[in-house]
């Protein structure tokens, strides 16, 4: 099937646009943060002013690190960038789409998540041993969850394609899914685990006993350090993006309409907003919890999700 031109303008535009935002919605994310805690904010530029800084920096690199510890950097930011590829934001007239669905999008996560592990046990320092058991404890509870919310999406568009679920929800009457608000929750919560946010996690804490991302990359440096920040930055941007997708996903263009990708991206920037004022408002309401109520935290996640699946079928049938 040859491509068209359109298709190949929204792949690009969905790609250039999430590296893009990606920083941006963290900077986002970080001002509301200390706005709603009365603290002086940052700049919105500022991880992008930090990567400029690690972009310029020297990559300092253990003499016994093997080449696993080189690469994972850039595997992790491919990963992180083909999954917002196969994300309809913009338009669901997408090229990469047919080639992964929701469980492939599941898969490289977890790809993702294996590399970042083993590169952070291979220099054999005691915090990067303990970042990646935790990284593959919560990975080990969270993608069950995930799957289950995706799946109850793919109950009410018959399915598993990304780009099928958003067609289904937005270009059809209004329905009410209440399997869908289990779901919901279920991916909020799923969500704060995934990106290290409270209370699973504290981004901004360099603490032991709390930290889990920063203790996967703390032997990290210059660009390789850079590039996994910019990837932490689109794996929010990913999580938020298929939220949207499955709850709220009014504004997408069609594959035959591409005159409102025009509109879809105001449409994208403002709900992206939102969902950063809330993600904010929800870290500042929450406490961080002791990291032995995690899997308490995603096990109740993931009974939400199946008893949002549950009741879709009940509901059908």
């Amino acid at each position: 099937m040859a491509l068209s031109g359109t298709g190949l303008l929204s792949q690009l535009l969905e790609i250039v646009i999430s590296i893009a935002l990606a920083p941006l919605l963290s900077g986002w994310v970080s001002v509301w943060r200390a706005w709603l805690q009365n603290k002086s904010a940052p700049s919105f530029w500022q991880p992008y002013r930090m990567l400029h800084k690690l972009f310029n920096k020297e990559s300092v690199v253990a003499d016994n690190a093997s080449p696993l510890f080189r690469a994972t950097p850039y595997v992790v930011f491919g990963c992180m960038t083909l999954a917002c590829s196969i994300i309809p934001t913009l338009s669901t007239d997408l090229p990469l789409a047919p080639a992964a669905d929701a469980i492939a999008l599941v898969g490289l996560f977890a790809l993702a998540r294996v590399f970042i592990s083993l590169a952070a046990m291979d220099i054999g320092t005691a915090f990067g041993t303990l970042g990646a058991r935790r990284e593959m404890l919560i990975g080990f509870l969270a993608e069950p969850a995930l799957l289950m919310v995706l799946f109850s999406a793919s109950l009410v568009s018959r399915s598993t394609s990304l780009t099928t679920m958003v067609e289904t929800l937005a270009h059809r009457e209004l329905a009410i899914y209440p399997g869908m608000a289990f779901a919901g929750v279920a991916f909020t919560m799923v969500s704060l685990a995934e990106n290290a946010r409270v209370p699973v996690d504290n981004p901004a804490t360099h603490l032991e006993l709390t930290m889990i991302h920063e203790a996967l990359i703390l032997e990290y440096s210059g660009r390789h350090l850079a590039l996994l920040e910019w990837a932490a930055s689109l794996k929010l941007f990913a999580y938020s993006c298929i939220g949207l997708a499955l709850f709220f996903p009014w504004g997408v263009a069609e594959a035959d309409a591409p005159v409102l990708m025009l509109l879809a991206l105001p449409a994208l920037v403002l709900k992206l907003m939102v969902g950063g004022v809330l993600l904010a408002l929800l870290e500042t309401a929450s406490a961080k919890m002791r990291i032995f109520r995690v899997p308490e935290f995603l096990a109740t996640a993931f009974l939400l999700a199946v008893i949002g699946l549950l009741v879709h079928l009940l509901l059908v049938h």
